[in-house]
Formats: structure tokens, sequence, C-alpha cells
């Protein structure tokens, strides 16, 4: 619309109703490019705030002056607060995948008092000459165990033997594997022949002249079956002779419970015999190998060639040693003990370290003793405790081999 004459801009728009003059602010393009820049100012200081409080979640520990400037207790408030990480020759994790490469760590693998508990693994090696007759009351006693049997790994070595030991050994087995309530986590059966060549009588084995041999024999027959049994994960070893014909149930946690290096009990036997027609129960004291050593046994051993097996209970060799045999009733406190200097090899319960450190059954004259008794002069030696249960009694067959063998 054109103005006439007379009329101004400013007189038209002075003219104009309130909300057309608000309207026709608002669309001047100095207003709105105005309003744009206050708006951009607007958000840009909103934008630098958050980002400064980021920047301040962020800061340097320290002083903020740079290290040539600091003054002295700057300097040590700085290193004493400081924590930055350092890494010398670091390397990342090797990863192995060969087949043929195992690992094996034995860290983990302990002797405690509490070993149901810890779920520690237990190996019964027994060797075996001749001992059919005796299989059949072994397992007997076995199976009766009451530590837990997914626990116990079984291990016999079979040599020089002259009737059917392997295959009642092989029977038995075969029974008791294939009852799931008795059966126990593994067996082996290790054949080793020595060239043992002195018969099982009483008068053989336990002649004087057989002694040497017959320990060393017994030494090395022991050693390989316990190179071949022992596995990484066994905390505990009981050596058990299969001729034992009495045990309680719970020996092998009365045993451990008592946290001991090498521990054996006493072995007695019981004898029959008719008197003024009464049958009467004879207690007769058997392990002999299980004593506490004497001035005159030292004596005796410092006169010996180093090779002499000194054969513990023989006249020929008068030790004067105190033997545990004659100690002890199995009426009094069962958890008594005593220390040892030599032990007999029916039930011989040890902490698997002991084996691992290299303390074995010697096939030879160590400190004039061998097997089980060199045994225990090695264990002594390398520092470990060798100790005895003289209430706690374990029965053994009656050998009838001493007059006088008896309480």
């Amino acid at each position: 619309m054109l103005i006439s004459k007379g009329y101004s801009w400013k007189v038209a728009k002075s003219r104009l109703p309130p909300s057309r003059q608000l309207l026709h602010t608002i669309r001047n393009p100095r207003i709105l490019l105005l309003c744009g820049l206050i708006t951009a100012a607007v958000l840009i200081w909103q934008s630098m705030g958050s980002a400064a409080g980021e920047v301040q979640r962020f800061y340097c520990f320290g002083p903020s002056s740079p290290p040539n400037r600091m003054t002295a207790n700057e300097a040590a408030d700085w290193t004493s607060a400081s924590n930055t990480p350092v890494i010398f020759n670091h390397h990342m994790p090797v990863e192995i995948n060969a087949t043929n490469i195992e690992h094996v760590s034995l860290d983990g693998i302990e002797s405690t008092p509490d070993a149901v508990r810890n779920r520690e693994r237990v190996l019964i090696l027994t060797p075996l000459r001749d001992a059919s007759n005796y299989l059949a009351t072994y397992f007997d006693l076995l199976t009766e165990l009451t530590y837990p049997h997914e626990l116990i790994d079984l291990a016999f070595l079979v040599g020089d033997t002259r009737d059917d030991t392997l295959a009642m050994l092989a029977k038995e087995l075969e029974r008791v594997q294939n009852n799931p309530t008795i059966a126990f986590r593994s067996t082996m059966v290790v054949e080793k022949n020595f060239g043992v060549g002195f018969q099982q009588s009483v008068e053989d084995r336990h002649s004087f002249k057989a002694q040497g041999p017959r320990r060393k024999a017994m030494g090395r027959a022991r050693n390989y079956l316990l190179a071949t049994a022992l596995k990484p994960d066994h905390s505990w070893v009981y050596w058990r002779d299969v001729d034992m014909v009495g045990s309680p149930a719970q020996i092998v946690e009365d045993f451990v419970a008592h946290d001991r290096d090498v521990l054996v009990p006493n072995v007695w036997f019981h004898r029959y015999e008719n008197r003024d027609g009464q049958m009467v129960d004879i207690e007769g004291r058997f392990d002999y190998n299980s004593w506490q050593e004497s001035p005159e046994g030292l004596a005796l051993a410092a006169t010996l060639e180093k090779s002499v097996v000194l054969a513990e209970g023989y006249k020929q060799f008068p030790t004067n040693r105190k033997y545990m045999a004659l100690m002890g009733n199995w009426r009094l406190d069962k958890d008594k003990e005593i220390p040892l200097d030599g032990i007999g090899g029916v039930n011989i319960i040890v902490k698997a370290d002991i084996h691992r450190s290299g303390i074995n059954f010697p096939c030879y004259a160590f400190e004039n003793q061998a097997e089980t008794e060199g045994f225990a002069k090695m264990a002594k030696r390398a520092g470990y405790g060798v100790y005895g249960l003289p209430n706690y009694v374990v029965w053994h067959i009656d050998t009838q081999e001493k007059e006088g063998n008896m309480v």
C-alpha cells in the first residue's frame, strides 16, 4: 500500500495495532540476527562449563609447579604421594598348546591333620611275595577303612613269588572294584622280580644269615613300588603289610591327626594255647624293628664296617635298644607318642613330601641299617620326625618264630 503525501513510515507504524507491531519487530532481520547470536553464545558457554567440569575430574596429583621450580618441601610432598607404576622387562603371558608338554604344580599338595575335609589323597602300598594265603583277610580289612575310598589309591608289587599271588590279587581287586560301595579310586599292580633266593618259611626269613640280603631286597622292592605308584596329587603314603590280621577301621584318620612326618603303631599278635584244658589268648609282641637307640647300639655300630647291616634282635648284635614292642598297652591312651630311631614296616604312614624329598628305603647299609630301619635313620638325618604310638596296636599273624616272644 502506498503512503499518502504528508505521512511518514514512522507515523504509519505508530498507527499499527500492538500485535502487528510485535510481529513486525520479531520479523526484523536485525532482531533475528541478534537472537541467533545470543542463543549461540549461551550454548557455547554451557558446553564450555560441562567440559570444564569433566576436566576437573581428571587432575594430576602433586604440586602445580614444574619440577625445576619446586621447593624442597614441595619436592618431598611430590615424592611421598607418587605411586606411578613402573614396569621393567614386561612380558606378555605365554600360551603353550603342545599336547606332549605336561605342567605339574606341587604347591597345592599338603599333608594336614584334617585330611578328610581337605580331600587329601592317600596312596596305600603293599609289596607281595608268596602272599596268596593272606590276601582275603587283607582285603576284608582294607574295605573296612573309613577314610573315603574315593580318595584312596592302591598299588601292589608282586615279585619273586612261587604261588598264585598274582592271580589271587587280580580276583580280589576285581571283586572290590566291581562293588561301587567299597571300590577305591584306582588300583595298580606292578610286577618286578629281584632274584631273591631265600624261602618264605620262618626259618629262612628270620635266620640271622638271611637278614642282610633280605632287608636289602625288601628295600629295593619298596623303592620300585614307590617310584612307580607315587603321583603328584598324593598327600599321604600308607605302607601296609599283607599279613596283618587286625587293625582299627579309622586308622588312617587316627594317624594323620597326629600330623607327624613318619608314624608307626605297635605290632602284636594273638597266640591261643591250651592251658589246663582252657584256650588262653596270649598277646605276643611282634615287631622288634621299632626301637630307640642306645649307647651300646651306637658303640657297636662304630665297630662295624660301613657295609654291614645291623640286624636287630639277634645275639650276634647285642644293642640293648629300647623296643616299642615291649612298651605300651592297647587298653591305655592310644594317642601317646614316643620318638623312635628305627621302625618296622608292618604299618607306616608317611607324609608324601618326605618321599619326594628323597627319603626312601636304602637297599644298602645306611648307618649300618637297611630298609625300614635305614629309612628311619635317613629321615632323622634329614631333619624329619619319626614317632611311634606304643598304645595303638595292630595285629599281625603269629609266626611262632621265637620262644619267649610273648607277654
